[in-house]
C-alpha cells in the first residue's frame, strides 16, 4: 500500500529514539512509512493529511521510534560559511556591522587552522584591514573567543532553519530563534 499525499510531504521530521533524545531529520514521506511499518509512533503531526486506500494519517512533524537505537558516536558540526553565519548572527565580530566573509583569527599564512575555533564572521572592510595580521598587530580584540557550536539543535541540524514545532525536543527555548 502506497500512501498518496493529499499534499506535499516533501517537509522535515524529527525523528527522536525511543528514550526521546534527537536522533536525525527525516522526509516526511520516510517518517510516515516508520509509522504505517509500527518502527514509530508520531509524536507531533501537522494539520495536513495522507491518504491511502484505507488509511488517512497525519503527517507527522516529531516521530519517535519504538525501539531503541545505540547511537555508535556523536556527530561532529561540519565548518561550512553559512554555519558559521549562522552563529555569529550574520554580524562582524570585529565592528559589529553586516557580516560579508568569514575570517581567521589566527591567518591560514601564519600557521591558523581553518576550525570553528579559528574562525569568524567578518566585513569586507574589517577582513581586508585585518589581511593576514594577527589581532594583537592591530590592536583588536575579540567581544568572546569562537568556538564550536554545541546542542541538540546544531549536532543535527548545523545552519538549517529549525522548525519551530521541534524546539521542545530539542532543549530550545521558544523565545531563541534559529
Amino acid at each position: 500500500m502506497t500512501p498518496v499525499p493529499a499534499r506535499s510531504t516533501a517537509a522535515a521530521t524529527l525523528l527522536l529514539n525511543a528514550t526521546y533524545e534527537p536522533l536525525c531529520v527525516v522526509s516526511s514521506r520516510r517518517a510516515i512509512v516508520l509509522v504505517l511499518a509500527d518502527k514509530a509512533v508520531s509524536v507531533h503531526s501537522a494539520p495536513e493529511e495522507v491518504h491511502a486506500e484505507t488509511v488517512v494519517l497525519p503527517v507527522p512533524v516529531v516521530v519517535r521510534l519504538t525501539r531503541y537505537v545505540r547511537v555508535p558516536y556523536p556527530a561532529q558540526v561540519p565548518l561550512s560559511r553559512r554555519a558559521v553565519f549562522h552563529r555569529d548572527a550574520s554580524t562582524c565580530v570585529y565592528c559589529g556591522s553586516s557580516a560579508t566573509s568569514i575570517d581567521h583569527v589566527v591567518p591560514r599564512s601564519r600557521g591558523g587552522t581553518h576550525t570553528w575555533d579559528n574562525v569568524v564572521a567578518a566585513c569586507r572592510r574589517c577582513n581586508h584591514t585585518k589581511a593576514d595580521r594577527s589581532l594583537a598587530e592591530l590592536g583588536w580584540k575579540l567581544p568572546h573567543p569562537p568556538r564550536t557550536p554545541s546542542g541538540a539543535a546544531w549536532r543535527l541540524l548545523g545552519a538549517r532553519t529549525v522548525d519551530p514545532r521541534w524546539r521542545e525536543w530539542l532543549g530550545m527555548p521558544e523565545s531563541v530563534s534559529a
